[in-house]
């Protein structure tokens, strides 16, 4: 991207740290875009909606901001209504896409109504999670069952159920971060994901990165803290399955109406290698254990060159953008 068109940006704000249970994660993203667009030349600077107060950002005239922020207060359409309000252009999805996707439960009900596969659930409300409602989870899930907070992020509050007695202490755990609980059906085979940049019919599928986590255990500490996990991409899946993923996500993503960038979590099951959308993310990652970043490198995108193009995309709903 050329000097002037870099100039164009204005004064940039990264908004990383924020209120949500992914604050640390937040701060190791937004340091690392504050750092790449820096390098590429940009006027951008560091702000944490935790500590300043966004109006600020209309009074030091910020032209526009890249989100870097994850979780409530930042992924879920809240700073991104107060972005509209002020007339500042963001990066990512907008209020409604942003707030639905945040929502695993509102999600799964809007791919089931487009026939998109995700995996079986049941929602415990706050008044649902008596000892008998509970057990009777995985009498329509089966075991293992996935215990986990509908609006939480980085498999926070996540536990996988093996047996009926881990049922009252896995919905206690989520209920500390959410008041519904979402048990989810375990699909057994292996997790991939699959980064979206654009918006629209103009959107285009990255490739497509496969985890592979010691014993399955692709939580919290692995994701972030440790080198145990190995990511392969190129996937090394056939070619029909990695073509398959990518349009099942670029369904998924255009369906919740997203735009700017993105990325899906897909399970495909072993037995019949069939894929299923476990979530979809507006606000992805960009540590140095990210998964955007690294399928962007597959295609030759540098890590300063995908923080300036995701920036290049911000943009207001009220543009017509939606």
């Amino acid at each position: 991207m050329s000097s002037e068109s870099i100039q164009s940006f204005g004064k940039v704000a990264v908004l990383f740290g924020g209120t949500s249970a992914e604050r640390e994660i937040s701060i190791l993203s937004g340091t690392g875009v504050l750092e790449a667009l820096r390098a590429r030349g940009v006027d951008a600077h560091a702000f944490d909606p935790a500590e300043r107060d966004l109006v600020e950002l209309k009074r030091e005239g910020f032209a526009r901001c890249f989100i870097a922020l994850h979780g409530r207060h930042g992924e879920d359409g809240t700073v991104q209504g107060a972005l509209e309000l002020l007339g500042i252009p963001y990066t990512g999805s907008g209020v409604m896409a942003s707030s639905v996707a945040m929502d695993k439960v509102m999600t799964k009900r809007i791919w089931q109504a487009d026939g998109l596969p995700t995996p079986k659930y049941v929602r415990l409300a706050a008044d649902q999670q008596s000892r008998e409602q509970i057990m009777a989870v995985p009498d329509v899930l089966g075991l293992p069952v996935i215990v986990k907070p509908p609006r939480e992020g980085s498999s926070i509050g996540v536990t996988k159920v093996e047996g009926y007695s881990q049922m009252q202490d896995a919905v206690a755990l989520s209920a500390k971060y959410d008041a519904d609980v979402l048990c989810e059906e375990f699909i057994e085979g292996e997790e991939v994901t699959c980064a979206v940049l654009g918006h629209g019919l103009d959107a285009q599928a990255l490739p497509v990165v496969r985890i592979a986590a010691p014993e399955g255990a692709y939580d919290y500490q692995n994701k972030y803290f440790t080198d145990d996990v190995k990511y392969h991409c190129p996937s090394g899946l056939p070619e029909a399955e990695e073509k398959e993923i990518q349009r099942l996500t670029l369904a998924a993503y255009r369906t919740l109406g997203c735009r700017g960038w993105g990325r899906s979590d897909v399970m495909i099951r072993a037995s019949d290698r069939k894929p299923f959308l476990l979530e979809m993310n507006t606000s992805p990652g960009m540590t140095t254990h990210s998964l955007v970043p690294m399928s962007a490198r597959a295609v030759g995108i540098a890590y300063e060159d995908l923080c300036v193009r995701v920036l290049a995309s911000a943009a207001l709903d009220s543009e017509g953008k939606v």
